[in-house]
């Protein structure tokens, strides 16, 4: 599935990239925040040094317009560990949720992994989130309570 009427480009993630993601990520976790009432959500949190850290010891790609326009439109961050594909901070724009660019990122970071599963996961009430991992593919397998009022699930994909 292609993003429907948006020209996009995928890159690696740099440490160039850490300001936008970082802006991306806070505008994006805004709505989680308010579905949580929680403005402590670690991804809210999150300074640009320890994002820059995670950006070193992982990958992620991001999701430019491919209009000239060079906008950020979406990212994800992934780590490996014992043959498993951690996905984590998928976001998107959120004027663009919905148009396919979660499922695209989704797609880019399985198809460029090397490893048997993938494994990822979000909050219990965000349904959306949790409908669109189920359509690719991700099934449940745990819940960790994060805190009072957030409990996380847990979703596995077998790769290959």
């Amino acid at each position: 599935m292609r993003p429907e009427g948006i020209s996009y480009q995928v890159a690696p993630m740099t440490d160039a990239d850490a300001g936008e993601v970082l802006t991306l990520q806070r505008a994006a976790y805004a709505t989680e925040a308010q579905l949580y009432r929680d403005a402590f959500l670690p991804a809210l949190t999150q300074s640009l040094g320890e994002l820059r850290l995670e950006i070193m010891s992982g990958a992620g790609l991001v999701v430019r317009s491919g209009d000239g326009r060079e906008r950020l439109l979406a990212a994800v961050r992934t780590s490996t560990h014992d043959d498993v594909l951690h996905i984590g901070r998928l976001t998107v724009a959120p004027d663009l949720q919905g148009r396919g660019l979660g499922s695209l990122l989704l797609r880019e970071v399985e198809e460029r992994s090397t490893e048997t599963w993938a494994e990822l996961f979000t909050g219990h009430l965000s349904e959306g989130n949790l409908r669109l991992y189920e359509r690719r593919g991700y099934e449940r397998t745990r819940t960790e309570p994060l805190h009072d009022g957030v409990t996380l699930v847990y979703l596995r994909k077998r790769l290959r």
